[in-house]
């Protein structure tokens, strides 16, 4: 299985999106600080995932998600209880 997922940062509430087949053992390298993109806005909390299948069919989701578009914008409305104030979004 992989997934789509996104997290937000319990510091500063950004946000990242991201894909992997290890989603529990991914939180926790992005907790650890083994991800340069994320490492310097740990600690980090699952918000929203999503399971495929299919590896391209979990990338082309997050590369449409990153596109900040309608979809994403949807997206955010969709979990907007499990957002706590969002303002930026890194991945």
């Amino acid at each position: 299985m992989y997934y789509t997922y996104i997290l937000q940062s319990k510091k500063t509430k950004e946000l990242y999106i991201g894909y992997t087949e290890r989603l529990v053992e991914r939180l926790k390298e992005h907790n650890a600080g083994l991800s340069y993109a994320t490492k310097k806005y740990a600690p980090w909390e699952l918000v929203y995932f999503e399971g495929y299948a299919n590896e391209v069919d979990s990338q082309e989701r997050e590369k449409k998600l990153k596109q900040f578009g309608r979809v994403y914008s949807q997206l955010k409305r969709r979990i907007a209880r499990s957002l706590h104030g969002t303002e930026k979004v890194r991945g």
